[in-house]
């Protein structure tokens, strides 16, 4: 079993920085993919951002610049760096996995852009 658990949420204003994290655990040999995707009300869930285990990354276009995804594969862990942050960023963020288990989603965790 994977238990996935994020940090780093709460309330921010315009313009402010906050850094999420996601520690992995249990019976994981090797962690591939991971990345982290957000839900606003009433929308669905969309990838933010995303790294391999070589270290590339890839974006939503939205976040491009602002956002930094990152790792530490001794860790199990992953990280976003978001600075410059704007009201439409507000949502619940998902860490994923794709690891020698399968897939694997955390529970959550909300932040909120506002002054």
């Amino acid at each position: 079993q994977v238990q996935l658990v994020e940090s780093g949420g709460g309330l921010v204003q315009p313009g402010g920085s906050l850094r999420l994290s996601c520690v992995a655990s249990g019976s994981i040999f090797r962690i591939y993919n991971m990345g982290w995707y957000r839900q606003a009300p009433g929308k669905q869930r969309d990838l933010v951002a995303g790294i391999t285990s070589g270290g590339s990354t890839n974006y939503a276009e939205s976040v491009k610049g602002r956002f930094t995804i990152s790792r530490d594969n001794a860790k199990n862990t992953v990280y976003l760096q978001m600075n410059s942050l704007k009201p439409e960023d507000t949502a619940v963020y998902y860490c994923y996995i794709h690891s020698d288990r399968g897939g694997s989603w955390g529970q959550g965790t909300q932040f909120t852009v506002s002054s």
